[in-house]
This record gives C-alpha cells, structure tokens and sequence, in this order.
C-alpha cells in the first residue's frame, strides 16, 4: 500500500469522526483487526492510527486502545474561555475578598494628572534603575537574590516565556519539555518554529536522565520546566533533582528557561540559584494580583540579557505603562507579597477541601497548589468525562491538552480550584465525585 493509500484509510475514518459515525470516546479496534478487515499490513494500520494522531482525532492509550476524542479537540479547551454558565474548574486565578479594594487604591493615586503623562510614555524591555531594583526585591527569597541589572519586563508572563523562548532557540531547532506541560507553550512553540521534544518525568518532574538521553539523539537547544507546583501535575521538585537538573544544564552546555508563575505558593529555591548561567527565570503577577493587572518578570544570566531583550522589543511582548506602574507599586508597597500570602493560605484551603471530597478517587497534587490531577477511573475516558461534567455545568481539562503528543495522554483530567466561591467549588467537586465513581451517566464504550 502506498503512502497516498495509508492517509486515504485516515480520510474515511476521519470523515467518519467528523459525522458522528464514530462518536468521541468510541474506541477503535485494536490495530491488527483493523487491518484484517481492511486487507492490510499491520504496519499500516499502525501508520494509519498515527495518522489519526497526528491530526488531533483520536488519543491512544499504551495498553488500553485507541479512542476517538471530542471534535471541539484539547485545544479548545485549553484556550477557550469557559462557557459563562459553567464552574469555572479549567482557568487558574484567584480573587481575594479585598482585592478590588485594594487595586481600585492603587490605580487611583496612579491617576493623578502629574502622574499620566509618566504612564503613557513607552517601558523600556529593562524598565528604569529603580523599576529593576523593585523587582529584584520582590522576586528575592532564600537562597536566591536576582541581580537587578539583569531584571527584564514584559505585559505578561506568556509573553515573557515566549521571549526566553525565542532568545534560546532560533526556527527549526529542539527544546526539550516536560511531557506534559503548560498548553500555552505548544502554541507559542509552534508560532516560533521551534520543535519540542516531550522529556520523561517521575513523581518529582523532569527526569535529568531522560534530558541527556534526548540530547545525545539530536542536540536540544535548552529545556523549558516548571520546578515548583507544576502546571498541571501539581509536582514540586526536591532539592536533589534540582540540584541534578543544574548539574545537568552545565554538564551538556544547555540553558533552560525556568516558570515560576506559581513559585510564590512555594518555599523552594528556584533553579536560577543552582544554576545562575544557565537559566532564564520567568515569572509575573497574574497568579499573585490579576490576569487583567499583570507584569512578566524575566531574571536572565547576564551572558544573554542583550539578546532576551531584543526578543521582548521585536516580539512586541514589552509592558505598557498603567499595568506597569501598578505592577511595581504592589511590589514595593509590598501589597503584592501581601496578596500572595494569603492566595497561599486560599490555595491550601481549597487543596484540602479537594481531596476531602474526591478522598476515593486517584488525585496527584501538591498541597499548596491552586490545582489537583485527577486520574480517572477505568470506565471513564477524559474526553467523555470532561463531556460529562460539561452537561453538569462544570469546566474541567483534559489530559491531552497538556500532553505534548496528545494522542499519548493520560486517562486524566486537570481540576484548576482558584476561581469559584468554596460553595460553589464544593458543590461541583461533590458532582464530580459522583460522575467519576458512577453517577447517572454511562460513559462511552
């Protein structure tokens, strides 16, 4: 069978997925019987399944089959926003109960008429003297202390990583990632040309093991990770494979762009002090204040600060003058600190009453974080239990939105905790429970 042949088979099936005939959650038949049915080599079968994959149509699962997934696609439901009449498990961020207060005071001694003409004026990528010398307070912990000299800003956190990004691979090259990471890396990744490479991970994250051996394959150009409360697995790395992963970026020459954006739920050291040379330190307060007041915070080993800044200008990712100068007013007025405080003291509580309602279920997540993995029962598949919980008014993720290859995700949903009132965050957590070990409905075959 032709090349042309193999992707006609795929056309019949996808067309059959596209109508209905073959509805989402509907599993396919195991590869060798589908090519006894239809005349030909297992091998191309194989190619065809792979097809099917790589066009976002069906997700295998190693050992359990192939599975057709929902036509609205992971992809929607990582960027889309949640219907308005739906629980809003999908999009982490929090509101404190003085936070309107506390941003309408701010904005307004920054609206002074002396004060305009300071906000429309353009922020340089390395902002002023002082504006570094705020953000390397603000972001200082034990163990670490950023330079201020090598303090960078952007509007927002994403525009930050995708400026670390774009500093530390040029189009067509490799970087390597945790498996499963941050959706919103994929799409930047994809607009700048640049390859990932899925890296195995452990219950500590990123395995430094499985970075060399991808190295050693093809050269990456560096890693993209998320150390502290990782998004979604909720895992926190210890200080020993921190330490293993620093050692690493030295010993194979790699740098390595650090997210920090939910490091201040977190006492760990950022890699940034392990490896000072080697990582590009991003993070920003979206998470700690207001996606809607934010600023993207990049701490660059001083080797590349000219070049990071060259990709914030040309990237267009620079911040804009009222986000920023609300942004270091909360820092130095310390406000910001205040607020990540107590979204500290939310998240935990939020986290504990999780795992005391789905207590039956298989659930992985740090304790402190602003959201939980829930690892789904056998019966359920992700796409018709996010389906499920849809109907139900409930948001939640699937895995494959996560999963680098989303044909290979894990039988999984992510179940972001921040945004409802608790009520409402336990009643749709108390439904979940139900839909998972049972409920009224009868999940796809």
């Amino acid at each position: 069978m032709s090349v042309s042949d193999f992707r006609a088979l795929a056309d019949h099936l996808a067309e059959d997925i596209a109508t209905g005939r073959l509805p989402p959650g509907k599993r396919l038949p195991p590869q060798r019987t589908f090519a006894y049915a239809h005349g030909i080599a297992v091998s191309t079968a194989s190619r065809v399944y792979a097809e099917l994959v790589r066009r976002g149509l069906v997700t295998g699962e190693i050992g359990r089959g192939t599975y057709v997934r929902s036509l609205d696609g992971a992809q929607r439901l990582a960027f889309a926003e949640p219907p308005a009449t739906a629980v809003d498990l999908e999009r982490i961020y929090s509101v404190l109960p003085d936070q309107a207060e506390t941003l309408a005071r701010t904005i307004g001694e920054l609206l002074r008429p002396d004060r305009i003409t300071g906000l429309a004026a353009p922020v340089a990528a390395a902002g002023d003297a002082e504006a570094r010398a705020i953000a390397a307070r603000f972001l200082a912990r034990s163990g670490w202390a950023p330079d201020p000299d090598i303090m960078l800003f952007t509007g927002n956190g994403r525009q930050a990583v995708a400026a670390a990004l774009a500093a530390l691979a040029p189009p067509g090259e490799r970087v390597g990632v945790e498996a499963i990471t941050y959706p919103v890396v994929k799409g930047i990744a994809a607009r700048l040309g640049i390859t990932l490479v899925p890296l195995g991970m452990d219950g500590e994250g990123l395995c430094p093991e499985a970075v060399a051996q991808a190295h050693r394959i093809a050269p990456l150009r560096g890693l993209y990770l998320q150390p502290a409360l990782h998004n979604p697995l909720g895992i926190t790395m210890g200080p020993e494979r921190r330490a293993a992963i620093a050692e690493s970026l030295d010993r194979l020459g790699l740098l390595a762009v650090e997210d920090a954006i939910y490091g201040f739920l977190s006492d760990a050291t950022p890699l940034a002090a392990l490896a000072p040379d080697r990582v590009i330190h991003v993070d920003s307060l979206s998470k700690r204040v207001a996606p809607g007041l934010t600023l993207g915070l990049i701490a660059t080993p001083p080797a590349l600060l000219d070049r990071v800044a060259l990709c914030v200008r040309s990237g267009g990712w620079g911040a804009t003058g009222l986000p920023f100068a609300v942004g270091l007013h909360l820092m130095e007025s310390g406000e910001a600190a205040r607020m990540g405080l107590l979204k500290r003291a939310d998240a935990r509580t939020r986290q504990a009453l999780a795992r005391e309602i789905l207590d039956a279920l298989d659930l992985r997540g740090d304790a402190g974080a602003y959201h939980l993995w829930l690892a789904l029962p056998e019966a359920w598949r992700a796409e018709t239990f996010v389906a499920a919980a849809a109907r139900r008014g409930i948001a939640v993720t699937p895995a494959s939105a996560f999963a680098v290859h989303p044909g290979h995700a894990p039988n999984a949903v992510r179940l972001a905790l921040a945004s409802p009132p608790l009520d409402a965050l336990a009643a749709a957590l108390r439904t979940l429970r139900q839909l998972a070990l049972g409920g009224d409905d009868r999940p796809v075959e």
